[in-house]
C-alpha cells in the first residue's frame, strides 16, 4: 500500500514576501499541509486494519476522514505549483482563449474567481477546474476540502481560504490576500494542467 508524502517546495519559504509571509507559508506547508499527508496515511491503514477485522462500523467516518485528508492534500500540492514569485499578469494562447469563450472575459472570470474565493463559507478554497462532459472551464467553490465539487471536474488554478493561509497577515480582511494571488499565478503550470486535462477527455457524449 503507497503512503503520502509531503512533496517539497518549489521555492523557498519567504520567495512569495511580500504577498505572503515566509512564516505563514512555512506554517501553512510544514505544519497544516503536512497535517493531512500524515492523516490520509493513518486513515488508509485504519481502513485496512477494519477489512483485516471485518469491523466496518466506523467506516462511514473513516471514508469522510480519509476525504478530507486526501483532498487537502491534493489541493496544497497544486497550490504550491501554481504559485511563483515571478507569476502574474494573465495566460495567453488556448487557455487565455478558453477563458474568454466560457467566461466572456478574463476580467469576468477573475471577478468570478476572486468572489468565489472570498465569499466561501467558513474554510475552503476557490478553484478553476476543466469538466470533461460539457468541456468547458469552470469556477467552483470548496468547502473544506471536498465539498460542492462536480464530480468529474479537474482542479487547474486553486486559491486556498483557510484562515491558516491568510490571517496571521491579513487578519480577517480574506479579500486583500485574495487579490494578492491573483500576483502569484504560476500561468504555466496552470496551462499545463489544462492541457493535460482537455487532452485526457473526450467529447461530451
Amino acid at each position: 500500500m503507497g503512503n503520502y508524502t509531503l512533496p517539497d517546495m518549489p521555492y523557498d519559504y519567504a520567495a512569495l514576501e511580500p504577498a505572503i509571509t515566509g512564516e505563514i507559508l512555512e506554517l501553512h506547508h510544514a505544519k497544516h499541509h503536512a497535517a493531512y499527508v500524515k492523516g490520509a496515511n493513518d486513515t488508509l491503514e485504519r481502513l485496512a486494519e477494519a477489512r483485516d477485522k471485518g469491523e466496518f462500523g466506523n467506516l462511514v467516518g473513516l471514508e469522510k476522514t480519509y476525504a478530507f485528508n486526501l483532498s487537502g492534500h491534493v489541493l496544497h500540492s497544486i497550490f504550491w505549483q501554481n504559485l511563483s514569485p515571478d507569476g502574474g499578469d494573465r495566460p495567453d494562447g488556448e487557455l487565455g482563449d478558453a477563458i474568454t469563450e466560457h467566461f466572456g472575459s478574463f476580467e469576468a472570470f477573475q471577478k468570478q474567481l476572486t468572489t468565489a474565493t472570498a465569499t466561501v463559507q467558513g474554510s475552503g478554497w476557490g478553484v478553476l477546474a476543466w469538466e470533461p462532459l460539457g468541456r468547458r472551464l469552470v469556477v467552483e467553490q470548496v468547502y473544506d476540502h471536498h465539498g460542492n465539487v462536480g464530480m468529474n471536474t479537474t482542479p487547474l488554478l486553486v486559491f486556498d481560504a483557510w484562515e491558516h493561509a491568510y490571517y496571521l497577515q491579513y487578519r480577517n480582511v480574506r479579500p486583500d490576500y485574495v487579490e494578492k494571488l491573483w500576483g502569484l499565478i504560476n500561468w504555466n503550470d496552470v496551462i499545463a494542467r489544462y492541457t493535460a486535462a482537455k487532452n485526457a477527455t473526450g467529447t461530451a457524449s
